[in-house]
């Protein structure tokens, strides 16, 4: 049984993923490229490290740049949570209402962790929010959690579809 054998170094994506077709396996293969420093050997161990930092714990409360808090209860071993809502804006005439809110983290070595969300605003609202984001330990082991959001509203008619979904970034801190 023959091997056929073919380095990915420097060849265009299209190239390589005709040779793989073709049977050949690829190698990548680290490169140097003219005028890009090396790092340190500090550098280097900087990224080893980061492996060490505290995990990012969801569990509790959290405020963000708008004002809006959430409560995350207990995360469980496989990553899923829940909590409340309280967001301070809304374009709804009705009085806003703590909502229901569930979600999942990716549990990493790092813990610089994922995590995902969904708020259904039902109690004041028909809409419902989906929030992506991740943990991070910022100056001084303080937790900060970025995310991106999705706000679908309920329209009445498909021609107003285009104007049902908003999107947005929020950055949490922890409270107390």
């Amino acid at each position: 049984m023959s091997r056929r054998v073919l380095s990915a170094l420097a060849l265009p994506a299209g190239v390589s993923l005709a040779a793989a077709a073709a049977g050949f396996q690829i190698f990548c293969q680290e490169i140097e490229h003219p005028g890009e420093k090396k790092p340190s050997k500090k550098e280097a161990t900087m990224g080893e490290s980061r492996r060490h930092i505290k995990p990012c714990n969801l569990t509790g409360w959290w405020k963000n740049d708008l004002g809006s808090k959430m409560q995350v209860f207990k995360v469980s071993k496989d990553g899923t949570f829940s909590g409340e809502y309280h967001t301070a804006v809304s374009s709804t005439q009705k009085p806003i209402q703590p909502s229901p809110l569930t979600g999942s983290q990716h549990l990493d070595e790092d813990g610089q962790c994922t995590f995902g969300f969904t708020v259904n605003w039902k109690k004041f609202s028909d809409s419902t929010a989906v929030f992506v984001g991740q943990c991070f330990n910022g100056d001084g082991g303080k937790e900060v959690l970025h995310t991106s959001w999705l706000l679908r509203e309920k329209v009445d008619s498909q021609p107003d579809d285009w104007k049902a979904t908003r999107t947005g970034h929020n950055t949490f801190t922890r409270v107390g």
